[in-house]
């Protein structure tokens, strides 16, 4: 193909069906099938994805399938995301997710996530375990991420003399060892081969702090979620911490056990949307501290408030001047600054409350001051 021919396609896949310049055919096969992919979502009048409305239960999910692999066959992965997420988002079709023959074509990503966290009540039985898998699969990447460096960060706060737990077999955790590396059991052989030992923390023998992760489960804020709930999880499995997660709107859900049995289990006790009450939530928290200099409350929201805002601002300065490390994260994601009510977020700073967002990398740098009482306020001036 000449460099002419090669221009003319590129812009005849850019400009889609609609496009009157060129006359003939100068797409190749492959580029076709991408181009029929691309216009199933970017094409206004394209309904190849969802299919002609007709009779039956079957009619879309083929059409579907095959769209994602052509999709994943053609775009890098994060391209995939954003393509996966436009179609949810211009052709309607997060009810099509809900099939197991379409969710196992998906790409596993935090959004795709989001998205059958949203549909939650409406997941039926015989997709469950696919949607579980597919959550799974993206929780397991993010605790591969920061596992490590925030279970070395807090063993390291919490005693300077200490390090994250060694090889030490007589301190080996044989029941996580094994529950994390059940993926890598090897049929043949009939035996587990570990990836990775886990270790119990010598020298815990009484629990040091409590942490409490108060989450705002609105839609909005479904990224924040995924990662707070691997975070409280990492918390969890650590001796030293007594740690609470609890999940709000304008009800309560202490999801405790279910973050400390499975982060995967507490995403799907989530219930997203509705209204938004930090203050009834933080009421409900000040319930759980028992030594407040020991106690590190990190509420996660965009601090659009339903209920009573001078009382919020009330609750929150008086656990600061109780001894409560106070943490206000208005996001917990990889993306850039959120959305989230600037007018309350300067009235909690005002009150010598750090309140800024965070990537998940910075978690571990920003527990660790958070234990050794640092001045959380230095974290605005990078994340604000």
């Amino acid at each position: 193909m000449s460099e002419l021919d090669k221009t003319k396609s590129r812009w005849r896949l850019i400009l889609g069906e609609q496009a009157t310049k060129f006359e003939d055919n100068i797409l190749s096969e492959d580029q076709s099938i991408l181009d029929q992919a691309l216009a199933a979502i970017y094409e206004s009048d394209n309904n190849s994805l969802a299919g002609k409305k007709r009779g039956g239960s079957n009619a879309s999910s083929p059409n579907l399938a095959k769209w994602l692999v052509d999709v994943r066959s053609f775009f890098p992965e994060d391209v995939v995301s954003v393509i996966q997420n436009d179609a949810m988002e211009r052709k309607g079709l997060k009810q099509l997710l809900l099939q197991p023959e379409v969710l196992q074509h998906v790409k596993p990503d935090i959004s795709m996530v989001g998205t059958l966290m949203s549909l939650n009540g409406q997941i039926p039985e015989k997709s469950k375990d696919t949607a579980r898998q597919l959550v799974k699969s993206v929780v397991d990447d993010i605790m591969k991420r920061i596992e490590q460096d925030l279970r070395k960060a807090v063993t390291g706060a919490l005693n300077k003399k200490a390090h994250s737990p060694i090889s030490n077999f007589s301190a080996t955790d044989w029941k996580r060892t094994i529950q994390r590396n059940l993926k890598n059991y090897d049929p043949k052989t009939k035996r587990i081969i570990p990836e990775k030992f886990y270790f119990f923390e010598r020298r815990q023998k009484q629990k040091d702090w409590t942490v409490i992760l108060d989450i705002d489960q609105s839609g909005s804020m479904y990224e924040s979620i995924i990662y707070s709930s691997v975070m409280g999880a990492i918390f969890a499995s650590m001796p030293a911490l007594d740690t609470h997660v609890v999940a709000f709107d304008t009800a309560i859900t202490d999801l405790t056990e279910m973050c400390a049995n499975d982060p995967v289990d507490m995403l799907f006790g989530v219930q997203m949307g509705g209204g938004t009450d930090i203050n009834k939530s933080v009421a409900y928290c000040q319930t759980l501290i028992e030594n407040p200099s020991k106690t590190l409350f990190i509420l996660i929201s965009d601090l659009y408030e339903g209920g009573v805002r001078k009382g919020l601002l009330r609750r929150i300065e008086e656990m600061k001047d109780s001894g409560v490390t106070v943490l206000v994260l208005l996001a917990l994601t990889d993306s850039g600054t959120p959305s989230y009510d600037k007018e309350l977020g300067k009235e909690i700073s005002k009150r010598g409350v750090a309140c800024f967002a965070a990537t998940p990398d910075r978690l571990p740098e920003l527990v660790a001051a958070a234990i050794q009482k640092q001045d959380l306020k230095r974290f605005e001036t990078v994340d604000k």
